[in-house]
């Protein structure tokens, strides 16, 4: 979907049409979760704070997000993939990869079927989704940036070469600042460049992702296309408007528990270990976690454990910190819950 959220606002507030629509709430401590193209054209981008995003766009609207809304139409979306393939593997409330190799509606290529669901989408939504053809996930995604919004690039197998040799390096997924610049001092900016290292020199360098990246400059990709992927973790987390020392984060802590505790009802599966993160205002990343012998039974018990979790945190007592998180990972089907011993982290 393209600038799902912000296009989902300017849907519903013909006001806010070819404006520049920035969705975050205002303040310094928030981030942009989707900007508008308008708003885009300006530099401003999702994960970015909303105080940059105000500099570079003084005329930028700002929308609070509505998740509730968002979800909604989500769903409305994924009514229209599900006519036609039950493969399908979300990534989030806004993108997905389908195998259409066998699809429901008979339709004789994968082309032919994401430009069924883009024109379904444009008249039962009246939003804009863009897709990426080819034969694997890793091409599909890069294909369906390619011509962002509105758009349907194809990766037709023979093409793979064409398409990949002159990318950047920095369009392989998983490419970062740090691995873009071990790439750099071996002279590598291209795929194509990359393609001229041997294999065991990338495993060198790079340990098991170099055999990764071996492959995905050859655009193999093997991992196939996984519906309903059983849930790994769910977290929750809040940012505060000034730093607050540890001792006044107890009512965070108990609302986001509250928060947590009414997700975690909607999953099958429990989870066993409980996780507490924390951020200073030096932007350190602190995280302490318990594995009890049974899950909690209540909200009331799940907030017991993250306020304990929060005793283990041994910094100065003059330390703020700028985030508060709760989390529960290490899911299991209700038949492998068997007690363990206490584990802390």
């Amino acid at each position: 979907m393209d600038a799902f959220y912000a296009s989902v606002e300017q849907r519903d507030d013909p006001q806010l049409r070819g404006k520049p629509v920035v969705v975050a709430w205002k303040g310094n401590r928030s981030v942009v979760c989707a900007a508008s193209y308008e708003a885009r054209a300006f530099g401003v981008c999702s994960a970015m704070p909303a105080v940059s995003a105000e500099r570079l766009c003084p005329a930028a609207i700002f929308v609070a997000p509505d998740f509730t809304r968002y979800r909604a139409v989500s769903k409305s979306v994924r009514e229209i993939l599900q006519r036609h393939t039950d493969l399908i593997e979300p990534l989030s409330l806004d993108e997905a990869y389908l195998d259409v190799t066998q699809n429901k509606t008979g339709l004789p290529t994968a082309t032919l079927v994401a430009r069924t669901i883009r024109e379904q989408i444009r008249q039962e939504l009246n939003l804009t989704a863009s897709a990426g053809v080819a034969p694997n996930k890793f091409l599909a995604k890069l294909a369906s940036d390619w011509r962002k919004p509105d758009g349907l690039f194809v990766i037709q197998p023979e093409e793979i070469d064409m398409f990949l040799v002159p990318l950047p390096v920095g369009r392989l997924p998983g490419v970062g600042k740090v691995t873009g610049e071990k790439l750099a001092k071996l002279g590598i900016q291209t795929v194509g460049g990359l393609r001229r290292l041997e294999r065991s020199a990338l495993e060198g360098t790079f340990g098991r992702y170099g055999l990764r990246l071996h492959e995905l400059a050859r655009g193999i990709d093997e991992n196939e296309v996984v519906p309903d992927r059983p849930t790994q973790s769910i977290s929750v987390e809040d940012t505060f408007e000034q730093d607050v020392l540890l001792a006044e984060t107890e009512p965070m802590i108990r609302r986001l528990a509250e928060k947590l505790w009414s997700t975690s009802r909607q999953e099958a599966r429990t989870a066993r270990t409980v996780v507490l993160k924390l951020k200073t205002s030096e932007f350190k990343i602190l995280t302490r976690s318990h594995t009890p012998s049974s899950f909690p039974s209540s909200c009331t018990e799940l907030t017991e454990v993250a306020l304990k979790l929060r005793e283990r945190v041994d910094l100065q007592p003059g330390q703020r910190y700028r985030l508060v998180g709760i989390g529960l990972s290490n899911f299991r089907d209700p038949d492998t819950t068997a007690p363990q011993s206490d584990l802390f982290v």
